[in-house]
């Protein structure tokens, strides 16, 4: 009987442990892992350009990771997790940082390594979430906010004059020179073409990637509504914008439902998340694969964990 109650006892606990555990640890890709898909493509090379230009000058490791969802699991919890598996830092030193963004639950953290805590302190930490990041955030900028808490963090580090508290800059005004009151455009032709193929080569060229690309083609079709929106009216006039604005929002889905269907697209889908890595049309794509692996080579400019280890140092926030 003693037995019997011991295993059921036993088997209740693994069970709600199974189902407790929280969010899985992705793929480290690289300095910026964009699971949450937050991100536009150019702040993530910046951003990655700024980290790795810090690491080159300090030794110091630092990553962002956005993740879609904590899964019930606390924020610390889990950014003490990735730190921990991804080894951020020098062994022996441990002077990495984790930044953690969650847009679902609307938190995020900054876990500092045993080595950093004396300068990256807990109270400058919550200060860069505070002050830096969460006005961004609220306002829903990400890019702008994880950028400029990612600067903060790196003055830190480096000894440089602490950032004041940011505010998001203004919503940007439509200029008039190309348009009169948002009515046809008053260039001239030639200029028109040579705008138009300009504009739409770019805005299309991510358009097809979108929907060639599994994972981050939803990201792009939302990331570059606002670009067909106003970009055409230069060149086409309010009227014509708002047909090419039309097309797009329903063209995309359905090529994108019927691209989705085809083998090789399915493949590709299947190796980004188990292998981190696909193969399209001869290009190799990158993304943020679910791994319990405690190391991994980057596909993206060779990062990966030193070693390193912390103990709980850092803040955590909220917006």
């Amino acid at each position: 009987m003693k037995f019997a109650t011991g295993l059921a006892a036993a088997l209740l606990l693994f069970a709600v442990g199974t189902l407790a555990r929280g969010a899985d640890v992705p793929y480290l890709s690289g300095r910026v892992v964009d699971d949450a898909e937050l991100l536009a493509p150019q702040t993530v090379e910046r951003v990655g350009a700024m980290l790795r230009e810090h690491e080159t000058r300090t030794g110091n490791q630092i990553a962002v990771l956005t993740a879609p969802s904590l899964e019930g699991e606390s924020i610390e919890a889990y950014a003490l997790k990735v730190f921990s598996t991804w080894k951020l830092g020098q062994k022996g030193k441990d002077n990495g940082v984790l930044l953690v963004v969650v847009p679902r639950e609307r938190r995020m953290r900054i876990e500092v390594g045993y080595g950093l805590e004396g300068t990256l302190t807990d109270a400058a930490a919550s200060r860069i979430i505070r002050n830096v990041m969460a006005p961004y955030f609220k306002a829903e900028d990400f890019n702008g906010g994880i950028e400029q808490g990612v600067a903060a963090i790196v003055a830190q580090l480096e000894g440089k004059e602490p950032l004041p508290a940011a505010s998001p800059p203004d919503r940007p005004s439509i200029s008039e020179s190309g348009t009169s009151a948002f009515g046809e455009p008053d260039l001239p032709l030639t200029e028109r073409i040579l705008f138009g193929a300009f504009i739409f080569g770019i805005i299309g060229l991510f358009t097809v990637l979108g929907v060639l690309t599994p994972g981050v083609g939803w990201f792009l079709y939302f990331f570059l509504i606002p670009f067909w929106a106003m970009f055409p009216i230069v060149v086409v006039g309010t009227g014509g914008a708002l047909k090419l604005l039309i097309a797009y929002l329903v063209g995309f889905p359905v090529a994108k439902v019927l691209i989705a269907r085809r083998p090789w697209y399915r493949k590709a889908q299947l190796d980004l998340k188990t292998k981190g890595k696909a193969q399209i049309g001869g290009f190799t794509l990158s993304g943020g694969s679910r791994s319990s692996g405690s190391s991994w080579s980057s596909s993206s400019g060779g990062f990966s964990g030193g070693g390193g280890s912390s103990g709980g140092g850092g803040a955590s926030g909220s917006w």
